[in-house]
């Protein structure tokens, strides 16, 4: 049996190092020739609250990270735009603005265009739509609403209407159109990087109706271009989640956010962990001549990435290497390392439940960790999950559980790890003993509960 065990435990080690070389190929698969002409960082949502907060002190991190990676590149060492597409301040006050300002004035460098959007809700709630329009303008040179060139590169950025009953009116919607034709006609074979707040509905995580971040106003525009490169944020879900990049008729990035990290999971949407708040994330992007794209995902307060993909010139149609059904089909399910075992304390009316963290066998993160007790009939009767910090760049050997109100009796405790398209691993089991309640004061927690699981369900669909 020992030797079965140290077996499998090999075959595994195997397999994970295999995914992690497979996974690789994805951001290096043609990168040796790969020689970048064009490099920005692409980010939203810094939120700012005035000068020196915590968001301003981000963006300072933000961009050392980029110019330091910039400068370590022998090929190409500039940093040629930062783009913030939208929610730049937390109330959308004059001063506000100042201090996102000023935090960009003090870290950028020549050479690196400031291009930045503005959004209806945060940046718009106490200055008119006229007025933060006029802001952006102010703050980066360009209009709410710009086409710029950048080393040969069209960049677009759409913001708010500058009209407070009209999210964007029609005729931003016609300018776009004829903005992303004159961009195409330039030059057909390059990708045309298109900034606005809100992702295209049903594109990228948090993008979905459900979800709520998601607008339907750009998806028919967009659609006719391939060579759009949709960049927008809003939802705060995390960039390296492989859900965050989609292709379809177009590309779509989700760019995180600085303020903090968001997730769905299952019914609930909008879902903080204890550590969302400690979470800033944004992409560094190069293309080469090509339009071959390198996207690396950075945790900005770790100053470390957490993804690096390669992603062929996406102004081509016939690459799509990143549409959900063929990353689903390149995903396998995470797994526990062979004698990896669950360590389970009993409480009053519960227990909290400990795993050693499952390995990933494709490269792609463990984005989840779902734990099942079942009686002793085998009938599951309490369900429970958590977010293992995937989002960023800190090592966890050990993701801990609870489950609570369960009834007094022996339990068979079963904990699986999912990756982001809902394939699980093999599961970890043991037993424990609850001393918990009977009969009807049993009853009555689980009335409880049952009802507070329902407020924090309705509060989160409606928020």
């Amino acid at each position: 049996m020992k030797t079965l065990k140290k077996s499998f435990a090999i075959i595994l080690s195997i397999l994970c190092l295999l995914g992690t070389v497979l996974f690789a190929a994805t951001a290096a698969d043609g990168e040796a020739g790969f020689t970048p002409v064009l490099r920005f960082i692409a980010s939203s949502d810094t939120h700012v609250t005035g000068e020196g907060d915590v968001r301003t002190q981000r963006i300072a991190k933000m961009l050392d990270k980029a110019y330091a990676t910039a400068a370590q590149d022998p090929t190409y060492s500039a940093l040629d735009a930062v783009l913030v597409v939208g929610d730049l301040t937390e109330d959308g006050y004059p001063e506000q603005f100042d201090a996102f300002k000023n935090a960009f004035d003090s870290g950028l460098k020549d050479g690196t265009q400031l291009l930045a959007v503005v959004a209806k809700n945060h940046d718009g709630y106490n200055q008119s739509r006229k007025d933060i329009r006029a802001t952006c303008k102010a703050i980066t040179g360009n209009d709410a609403d710009f086409h710029v060139v950048v080393n040969g590169f069209h960049f677009i950025g759409v913001s708010a209407s500058g009209n407070k009953l009209e999210h964007y009116d029609l005729g931003q919607l016609s300018w776009l159109n004829k903005q992303i034709a004159a961009a195409v006609k330039d030059d057909p074979s390059k990708p045309v990087f298109v900034m606005h707040h809100e992702p295209t509905i049903e594109t990228t995580y948090g993008s979905r109706l459900y979800d709520g971040w998601g607008v339907p106003w750009f998806g028919a525009i967009q659609s006719k271009y391939p060579q759009v490169v949709e960049i927008a944020g809003h939802s705060h879900y995390p960039v390296n989640d492989p859900r965050s990049v989609w292709q379809g008729a177009f590309t779509s990035i989700n760019t995180g956010a600085i303020k903090y990290a968001e997730f769905t999971v299952d019914l609930q949407r909008t879902y903080h962990p204890g550590d969302a708040y400690d979470t800033a994330n944004c992409w560094l992007v190069e293309a080469d001549a090509q339009g071959n794209l390198r996207l690396r995902g950075l945790d900005i307060n770790e100053g470390k990435f957490l993804c690096d993909y390669y992603m062929k010139n996406p102004a081509d149609k016939n690459n799509r290497d990143f549409t959900p059904a063929k990353r689903k089909a390149q995903a396998k399910a995470p797994a526990f390392a062979a004698g990896a075992a669950l360590t389970v304390e009993p409480t009053d009316g519960g227990c909290i439940v400990k795993t050693p963290a499952a390995q990933s066998t494709d490269g792609m993160p463990v984005v989840l960790y779902r734990v099942t007790a079942k009686n002793e009939y085998g009938v599951p009767v309490k369900k429970s999950w958590t977010l293992p910090p995937y989002y960023r760049a800190i090592d966890k050997d050990e993701i801990t559980l609870e489950l609570k109100t369960l009834a007094e009796g022996t339990y068979t405790i079963s904990v699986v790890a999912e990756n982001a398209y809902e394939q699980q691993s093999a599961p970890l089991e043991t037993t424990v003993t609850v001393a918990g309640k009977k009969g009807i004061d049993h009853l009555l927690d689980v009335i409880r509960q049952w009802f507070a699981d329902l407020k924090e369900y309705v509060t989160h669909l409606f928020w």
